[in-house]
Order: structure tokens, then sequence, then C-alpha cells
């Protein structure tokens, strides 16, 4: 059995689209998925990546794609009445739920669906209000998304995503190798069916190709 590790953000609409897709493509396979919350506005900022929403024609473009995709492939995805939005409040809620950093799949459905099902607003007080009492079994003695434990395992798993290498969300690690996106999805399954060709060369081969950009110049 294979283990599998989902680095998600819940303002993330790929998370959400993958979060659906990966149950069907991986189907016929043994595996196992730990989800492990992050927070992408720090992913991005490690690398100075402003995110689809930071571009205006992209984020245009990403809000389309996104509902296109949902269409397409049967899940319902409504962009929510504010995006982006600052998701400290529900990544604290979902690892209120945890004892190790992971979250079980049940949490993780719920707090996608919150956000991406009904165009509703997520921070809503009263939906959040809500939200937290629908967890209300799965959260853990003593815990709550004000409790320093969760902002604690939130630090630690986004710390770990980094220095993993991960850049952004939905991420899939297995066996020390990433596997980033709704599109990275079929070459996952073919690392887990042990296709031939993550045994030769290219893996590694593809990303050392030299850059033909000049040095970023140096600022005083």
């Amino acid at each position: 059995m294979k283990h599998i590790t989902f680095y998600l953000d819940f303002v993330s609409p790929y998370a959400w689209l993958a979060f659906e897709r990966l149950p069907e493509v991986l189907e016929g396979l043994s595996y196992s998925v730990a989800y492990r919350p992050v927070l992408l506005g720090a992913l991005l900022q490690q690398h100075g990546n402003p995110g689809p929403a930071g571009i205006a024609p992209k984020r245009d473009w990403t809000y389309r794609h996104v509902t296109w995709l949902g269409h397409a492939q049967g899940t319902p995805l409504h962009m929510p009445a504010r995006h982006p939005f600052n998701p400290l409040p529900l990544l604290r809620q979902a690892l209120a739920c945890s004892d190790d950093g992971c979250i079980n799949r049940f949490v993780a459905g719920t707090l996608l669906r919150h956000v991406w099902q009904g165009g509703h607003d997520a921070l809503d007080a009263g939906r959040l209000a809500a939200l937290a009492a629908e967890l209300s079994d799965q959260i853990r003695p003593g815990q709550d998304a004000a409790s320093e434990r969760p902002k604690a395992l939130l630090r630690a798993n986004t710390e770990a995503a980094q220095a993993a290498g991960v850049f952004g969300v939905p991420a899939f690690g297995v066996e020390g190798r990433l596997f980033w996106g709704l599109d990275g999805l079929p070459m996952l399954r073919a690392y887990l069916e042990g296709d031939a060709w993550f045994d030769g060369p290219d893996w590694d081969a593809a990303p050392a190709t030299p850059s033909g950009l000049p040095p970023a110049t140096a600022k005083a």
C-alpha cells in the first residue's frame, strides 16, 4: 500500500476539485491518504508568487476555468461570495479536529463544501458557527479554532510542506516525490501503478535543464 500526503488549503478551488476527483482517478489501487492543511499564502510568498488572484486577467481566467472544470467533472462548484479570502479560520477549525496535523476525509470534505458549494461567504460568522457545530464530534477535547494547538499544527504543517518543496496546492507527496495540481492526478496514478518511466532518467533530468534567462539582478 502506498501512502499519500494530500496538501490542501480550503481557499483553493483546485483542491476541492482534486479532493472530489481523487477516489475515481485512483480506483482499484491500494493506497491511503493523509489530508494535511497548509497555508497556501505562505507557500506562494516563499517564492514571490502573487497567485492567480494577484494578476487580474489570470484571476478572471482561473475563476472561469474552475467553474467549467466543476461542470465538466460533475463536481458542484460555486464561487464563494468573496475570493480570495483569509483561510486561517477554516484551517484552524480543521486542525482543531487533529492530533497530528492530519485530518480525515470527512473533515476535509466538510470544510471544502462549506467554501465551494452554494456561493456563500466562507467567513460569515453564522456559517462558521454552524460549521463548528457540524464538526463538533470531530473536534478534539479542549480545542477549538481559537486554541493554540491548531495554530501550532498549521505552522508546523506549512513549514514541513515548504521544506518538502511544496509550492502550491493541491499537492500530493508519495515516497519523496511530489505531484502538483488537479492535472497531476493521472501522473500520480501512473506512479502508483509502477509505470517504468519513473525508474528512468527523466524525473531528475527534465528539471536539470539549464535556464535560458539571465540571473536576477541583485537589488541594492
